[in-house]
């Protein structure tokens, strides 16, 4: 760690940003304050002296927090206290793990741990990308960390036909185009974006942008480091691996080739299980004072296993490079077979079943009132959210046994990206006032889930009758890269996102992107192949769009009579306060009566939700009873109620009367009411004047045939 203070500023688009070390976290092995505008973040790294016995991974630890205090509030919990992470810092957790985790070398197993924390926010820096920003920063300021960087993070948004670098939340939520590029000086490891169908050619020159801003991070950091004296230290393997897979390729290096050139998944299983099995029978074999067998009670860790892997690995990618064959023998760009169903379960608002190959998604939609919208809680200015999607993964898809503990970090992913593609296609809140949850059940996976989950998401939603703009879909694309060999892949089954350089997954319609995710497990992309993988990605996109729509061609007329309805009123903004009543008591009393969910929105809007039409009918009434406002000049259809010698009462609304004049009711003479009008009487008014205490004065007798066909009824 660095002993002094030492300070840096650079430019990120027209921010100027400021790095601080050696004040803060002095005992982490390297520790940055970010600061941009009133947002500050402090990131800081650790790592253990020694890998933990016996683990054959690297183990990355990253998160990202966000307190209150950064904006001022406390916590709305119970407790007062902030509760387990949102999706939101879940995400922002990945996105600096995504970029990062691919910088380390191989044979590295340390813990590392990088914790990043906003500090203040001003709420219009968004702090996503200097937390990302500030993950390299610190890792660039440990020497003893191998870290192959450093990396550099930007956002970019679109307005008036403008980029604008590390746009504020505002500018972000007005703009058809929010995307995240993270790379290193030359080329791209990481996208993340949600866009209002963007063309590709868009696409291509925001990352263009993005690159050279990312070079003049990476540079910013590299003198940073060298003005604080950092030495980096040099990795080098502990274990020599050279005689275990000499072992490996003389046993089992044609029976791997036979086995992958069995396109059948089971057939290929089985094969490569006994080709394994032959080379850990063979390692059994070996003398205990052979060095192989000592190696692997030295390290205690299954080299055997990682280095056939590593075989495997190897032939599968020379087939796709060399052969332009894949493992379970389609072409390069060819798709899956695809089949789609809807309404598959009968009291579900919706529901779309999605199959590709072996990758099976069931997506359920569920229709709610105004009032189910979930209450969101952090630094980030939205309040709320009217469409949600849940992503689950459980273990029997893939025919593992695995504990159900709810959703990690990678089904949040999954569902975000399938949120974020969606909610483009949907109507606003004033064509369709309803909150929908999609929950997408992965069933069975051979890859791509996430996209599977999206378009069997845009089935259920048009299954629910939900008026879609436009239908989503969803293809993944993956990489192999040898030497200046590179082959794009459509349509990624598992074993090509496990063994390949590249897992990125493009989603829209036929005429733009909705959403992106790019993940590299090499140290970049250039942008030639990203063009490439763009251009298949919209071929294989627009193939799926077709099979999708001969299962449904459009959005269901009619919502699922399972579904409820929801009617709105506007109110006056004065008679909210009566509505609501003290305490709540008279909204309360409506919605125990009739068991409809009612919302009032600060405009006036009121909007009752309810499964039962007569019951919405009755809390109407009430509503409409309770904030009917009498003015002069309204023709009324209202009922007679009481007569008295000087004149009939009419009730206009429940509990709002009127009294008609006796010499009001007829252009004739009137020697008696009754003469006239009757209880129960239906008749046409016209509001006179509303005195001082509230009286109101009507008549019959001024009210034109012209206006009578115009009355109201409250």
């Amino acid at each position: 760690m660095v002993d002094s203070i030492q300070k840096y500023s650079l430019k990120v688009g027209e921010k100027e940003v400021t790095l601080e070390t050696g004040k803060l976290a002095k005992s982490a092995k390297g520790s940055v304050t970010v600061t941009c505008g009133d947002t500050v973040l402090i990131v800081s790294t650790v790592c253990t002296d020694q890998p933990r016995p016996g683990i054959d991974f690297f183990p990355l630890l990253v998160d990202y927090e966000e307190k209150l205090s950064c904006i001022g509030k406390i916590p709305g919990s119970f407790t007062r206290k902030e509760g387990r992470p949102s999706d939101k810092q879940i995400l922002i957790s990945r996105l600096i793990d995504r970029p990062i985790r691919p910088l380390f070398p191989k044979g590295y197993r340390n813990d590392v741990q990088i914790i990043a924390t906003t500090l203040s926010s001003d709420q219009q820096v968004q702090p996503d990308t200097l937390a990302v920003f500030g993950a390299s920063v610190a890792l660039s300021l440990a020497g003893e960390i191998p870290f192959e960087g450093p990396i550099g993070c930007v956002r970019i948004s679109e307005l008036d036909g403008n980029f604008i670098v590390n746009p504020t939340y505002q500018q972000s939520m007005k703009s058809d185009l929010d995307i995240i590029i993270a790379g290193t000086e030359d080329s791209v490891i990481m996208v993340e974006a949600g866009c209002s169908f963007v063309t590709e050619e868009k696409i291509l020159a925001a990352v263009e942008l993005a690159q050279r801003e990312i070079k003049n991070q990476v540079l910013a950091q590299k003198e940073f480091a060298a003005q604080c004296g950092v030495v980096k230290q040099q990795f080098v393997d502990p274990y020599d691996t050279s005689e275990i897979k000499t072992l490996i390729a003389e046993t089992a290096k044609d029976k791997i080739h036979e086995a992958y050139h069995q396109f059948d998944r089971a057939t290929r299983k089985a094969l490569i299980d006994g080709a394994k099995k032959e080379v850990k029978e063979k390692v059994a074999a070996l003398p205990e004072n052979h060095s192989i067998k000592q190696l692997l009670a030295e390290s205690k860790l299954d080299f055997v296993s990682e280095e056939f892997k590593s075989l495997e690995k190897k032939i599968m990618r020379a087939m796709i490079i060399e052969e332009d064959v894949r493992a379970d023998g389609r072409k390069l760009t060819e798709i899956r077979p695809i089949s789609s169903e809807v309404g598959l379960l009968p009291r579900a608002h919706g529901t779309g079943l999605f199959t590709r190959g072996q990758t099976q998604v069931l997506s359920i939609a569920t229709l709610a009132g105004p009032g189910a919208a979930q209450e969101l809680e952090g630094v980030d200015p939205q309040t709320e959210k009217r469409y949600m999607h849940s992503y689950n993964f459980p273990g029997f898809s893939v025919g593992e046994v695995k504990p159900q503990r709810g959703a990690g970090r990678r089904e949040i992913g999954h569902g975000a990206l399938a949120e974020r593609a969606l909610i483009p296609a949907l109507p606003s809140k004033e064509e369709f006032p309803y909150v929908i949850r999609v929950i997408s059940e992965v069933l069975e996976s051979n890859g791509s889930t996430s996209m599977a989950s999206t378009c069997g998401s845009s089935l259920a939603l048009m299954d629910a009758g939900v008026p879609l703009k436009t239908v989503i879909a969803g293809v993944a694309m993956g990489l192999v890269k040898e030497d200046q060999k590179a082959a794009v892949l459509t349509d990624i089954q598992g074993i090509e996102d496990f063994l390949g350089d590249m897992d990125f997954k493009v989603t829209g319609n036929r005429e733009g992107i909705t959403a992106l995710q790019m993940d590299m497990k090499i140290t970049g992309i250039d942008s030639e192949t990203l063009k490439k993988a763009l251009d298949q990605a919209k071929d294989g996109r627009l193939f799926i769009l077709d099979k999708m729509l001969e299962a449904l061609p459009s959005h269901r007329e009619q919502l699922s009579k399972w579904a409820p309805r929801i009617e709105t009123v506007k109110i006056d903004t004065s008679s909210i306060g009566g509505l609501i009543g003290p305490g709540g008591k008279t909204i309360k009393g409506i919605i125990e009566e009739t068991g409809a969910d009612i919302d009032i929105d600060d405009d006036g809007t009121v909007t009752v939700t309810s499964l039962e039409h007569d019951m919405m009918e009755l809390a109407l009434i009430r509503i409409k009873a309770l904030t009917f406002k009498v003015q002069e000049g309204m023709i009324i259809r209202g009922r007679v109620v009481r007569t008295l010698p000087i004149g009939a009462f009419v009730e206009m609304a429940p509990g709002k009367d009127g009294l008609v004049h006796i010499s009001k009711l007829s252009h004739q003479r009137v020697n008696r009411v009754e003469d006239v009008v009757n209880l129960g009487d239906e008749v046409t008014v016209k509001v006179m004047g509303v005195d001082e205490k509230g009286r109101v004065n009507l008549s019959m007798r001024d009210v034109t045939e012209e206006e009578r066909l115009q009355s109201i009824t409250p």
